[in-house]
């Protein structure tokens, strides 16, 4: 599915350009055109909501399409440890290397470095520790998703499996809303507050494996997702915040996201696939993984380079040339580091990944020959 490659280059380019201009208020003190281009990248922190559906959907595909492989938790696990546990440490490991260099002068902390090596950087508030380094928190997020949907997949029938997918979107809509009522902050990054952007998704995959999984089916669950969004905009407007939006503003967002996903397929098997099947949009995809773990950490390099070798230039903030040259130089370096970390250090992982499915498949073939030699009963 070539055209998922494209929604996933299509959501770190949207993270990456909301970091680069749009993020901490950036439109501060600009006007004119300047002003609305910022203004129009400040939505591009929906990019991980969109990763999040495109996960959920993925994943439980995955695990629906080999829940009755005998080693149905091997295969999962060895190769999503393959996939995202190099990266991930390598980016701890230079978080400690850098200390204050790789935050907004600030030291690394130890407790938060440890919190985020079990996957647990975005309920570090709960421990009394700052999360430090934003984009960790998703990934976090998404490892609690693999650790217990598998399990459930594995358990229940994949109508089943659909009716908790249902549960557990409604229950984290519910969250939000008893988190505003209560007077806390409803967009924090808590798992039990964001999990209805994989449920969604892994929603999505159940659908595709059933009755409506059709062409037409498609076309009735995408404008199912898409009403339901726009009803539940109108709902929230009583509760509306200004940037943050209400608690079933993120709802609606992630069924958007969830129609973005199967809207994507629709057209990638169709006559209008040259609009998914997008070339540039495809290699992002490929390093998505290790542009989003690496953008970050070179934004906040250059920050720190800059006031201390060049202390006389003004932040860039409110300054649109500075914002262009900042984010041009650091969005090459990223690109750059990550399309190594992806050849160099993460496809030798990625190939032992592909090795351990090949000797599956090889043993599969060896027991089918042999079962053929085996005199008819």
């Amino acid at each position: 599915m070539p055209e998922l490659d494209s929604v996933r280059g299509f959501a770190i380019l949207m993270v990456l350009f909301f970091h680069g201009f749009a993020n901490r208020d950036g439109a501060q003190g600009l006007s004119g055109l300047p002003k609305l281009f910022v203004r129009l990248l400040a939505p591009g922190w929906t990019g991980v909501n969109l990763f999040f559906a495109l996960s959920g959907f993925l994943i439980t595909g995955i695990l629906l399409d080999s829940k009755h492989h005998p080693q149905y938790y091997r295969r999962f696990y060895l190769r999503r440890a393959l996939r995202i546990l190099p990266a991930y440490y390598g980016i701890l490991l230079l978080l400690a290397l850098l200390g204050r260099y790789a935050l907004q002068g600030e030291n690394i902390s130890w407790a938060f470095l440890g919190l985020s090596a079990v996957y647990l950087a975005n309920v570090t508030v709960l421990f009394g520790v700052p999360m430090q380094f934003g984009v960790l928190w998703s990934l976090a997020v998404e490892e609690h998703f693999y650790l217990v949907w598998p399990i459930i997949i594995r358990n229940v029938s994949r109508s089943t499996a659909g009716a908790i997918a249902v549960v557990i979107a409604v229950g984290a809509t519910l969250a939000r809303v008893v988190t505003l009522w209560l007077g806390y902050d409803y967009g924090s990054h808590y798992t039990w507050l964001v999990a209805d952007a994989l449920a969604l998704g892994a929603l999505l995959a159940v659908f595709m494996r059933g009755p409506l999984g059709t062409r037409a089916g498609l076309k009735l669950i995408l404008l199912a997702a898409f009403l339901g969004s726009g009803a539940l905009v109108l709902i929230d407007r009583p509760f509306h915040r200004p940037l943050a939006g209400g608690a079933l503003h993120i709802t609606a967002l992630n069924l958007l996201c969830t129609g973005a996903v199967g809207g994507t397929l629709l057209l990638g098997t169709s006559s209008w696939s040259f609009l998914v099947h997008h070339r540039t949009l495809r290699f992002f995809g490929e390093i998505s993984y290790g542009l989003y773990l690496i953008h970050m950490l070179v934004f906040n390099i250059y920050d720190n380079l800059q006031q201390r070798l060049f202390p006389h230039l003004p932040l860039f903030k409110g300054h649109f040339d500075l914002m262009v040259i900042r984010f041009l130089t650091c969005g090459s370096i990223a690109i750059v580091l990550a399309v190594l970390s992806r050849r160099y250090f993460e496809e030798p992982f990625l190939r032992l990944k592909d090795r351990t499915a090949f000797t599956r498949l090889g043993d599969t073939v060896r027991e089918a020959i042999a079962a053929e030699k085996q005199p008819a009963t």
